[in-house]
């Protein structure tokens, strides 16, 4: 009998300021509302489904506020990750996937939070200037050499320069990928790849 396939999700709790990484089942979240709280008991991510959309309650440590977000249920349940982020911050604040793809994004979140003067406070333009113009020169020379593209055949792209990350939006659907960009491992991250492949808008 195989094992029942679970999901991994994690975000930072606003309060203690701790990584919280939870595990349920596919059965567990299905059958109810879920309600996944900090060991500290001040926070939490709600998680629950309508249809065919999965909507999420996310405590953000970067503005203070909860977030809302959503994403196909098929995409909650099968996606090898997830990473929703604070719109004012361009931050990750949840993370939803397998759990070998969730452990190493929530180290990296962690080490970009440790950056940060303070809760719900930015300094400067960029959580890190240098790395970000260093993912910036790697973007530029990975679409010099036509490696950016998406999933529903278009090659034309927008960039989007937040505080700790860039945005690529397909021209033609809509489809987006963010790079992180706030810390030595996103560089490292960047460096490795000779292309990158924007998911499309089906």
């Amino acid at each position: 009998m195989s094992e029942e396939k679970k999901r991994t999700i994690a975000y930072l709790c606003p309060e203690c300021r701790q990584s919280v990484i939870v595990e349920r089942s596919l059965f567990q979240l299905a059958a109810s509302r879920n309600h996944l709280p900090c060991p500290c008991g001040k926070s939490a991510v709600e998680v629950e489904f309508n249809g065919d959309r999965a909507v999420l309650e996310v405590p953000c440590l970067f503005c203070g506020t909860t977030h809302t977000v959503t994403c196909p249920t098929r995409d909650f349940l099968h996606r090898r990750a997830l990473a929703f982020s604070c719109a004012a911050s361009g931050l990750t604040c949840c993370l939803v996937g397998e759990e070998q793809a969730v452990f190493p994004e929530v180290r990296r979140l962690e080490e970009t939070v440790d950056k940060l003067p303070d809760r719900g406070k930015r300094e400067g333009t960029f959580l890190d200037e240098v790395i970000m113009q260093e993912v910036l020169s790697e973007l530029k020379e990975i679409a010099a050499r036509g490696g950016i593209s998406c999933t529903c055949g278009s090659k034309q792209w927008r960039l989007k320069v937040d505080y700790s990350s860039v945005s690529l939006t397909c021209a033609d659907c809509g489809g987006t990928i963010r790079i992180p960009a706030g810390c030595a491992d996103d560089l490292d991250d960047i460096c490795c790849k000779d292309k990158l492949v924007i998911h499309g808008r089906q």
